[in-house]
């Protein structure tokens, strides 16, 4: 029966896709966007898994990861990384004597990643936020290959902050970013013209908006509605998924 069921998976590849959520700062969205992400390809039957390898402060985001992913994991395997005081990983880890090193979050991912079709990895911070000794959320994309989804808000500054995202990642690398704009609680003029500036600037097949959401926190738990299912399909679409 075993021996049946292997050749069945080498007969019929299963397309695997490994996403890193990253943002223009701390609070933009990141974790809401990978909470609906890993509930509309749950809802599709994908099998997906929502991790946060690292985190400080607490573990409020890797617990919504959990719920929005269906307990396909357990809380310690979605963040195996848990550092108590709330300021960047690497000084939260240096305060308790402790010290990670990236290949110990690679062999985790990877680990995950041979279990599920679709891996969605969040980072803490931003883009450069140093997550432990020598590496960042930057290195991580870099070493596992993973398609970079830039977060930010769609307000006053959002140009300049996901194109300086842009330009800190390999060309080869920042080509393939898809850009998700997420619309703040109360719009700005600078909220309209946004989407069109960045998607002449990088293609509109990159650029994708976020609605506003009702309950951002239940996010991944209940059905969205209409506009913000669009707006997944269309980015997971768009970056091949």
């Amino acid at each position: 029966m075993i021996a049946c069921r292997c050749r069945l998976v080498l007969d019929n590849p299963v397309k695997r896709s490994i996403f890193v959520i990253t943002g223009t700062d701390t609070g933009v969205g990141k974790t809401v966007l990978a909470c609906l992400l890993a509930g509309h390809l749950r809802d599709a039957g994908v099998p997906v898994a929502a991790l946060k390898p690292v985190c400080s402060g607490d573990r409020d985001d890797a617990r919504r990861l959990c719920a929005a992913s269906g307990a396909a994991l357990t809380l310690d395997e979605i963040n195996p990384w848990h550092f108590r005081s709330p300021q960047a990983p690497l000084l939260a880890a240096r305060q308790e004597g402790r010290t990670l090193k990236l290949t110990e979050v690679l062999a985790r991912v990877r680990r995950v990643q041979k279990r599920f079709q679709t891996v969605l990895v969040e980072g803490a911070g931003g883009l450069l936020s140093p997550l432990g000794e020598n590496f960042d959320s930057r290195d991580l994309i870099l070493a596992l290959d993973a398609t970079p989804i830039v977060v930010c808000p769609n307000r006053l500054g959002a140009i300049n902050q996901t194109l300086l995202v842009l330009a800190a990642l390999p060309p080869p690398v920042s080509r393939r970013a898809r850009i998700m704009l997420v619309s703040p609680e109360r719009s700005d003029r600078s909220s309209l013209s946004n989407p069109g500036l960045l998607a002449e600037r990088l293609g509109p097949q990159r650029v994708h908006v976020l609605p506003r959401l009702k309950h951002p926190k239940r996010a991944g738990l209940t059905s969205p509605d209409r506009r913000v299912r669009r707006a997944l399909r269309a980015l997971l679409r768009s970056a091949g998924c």
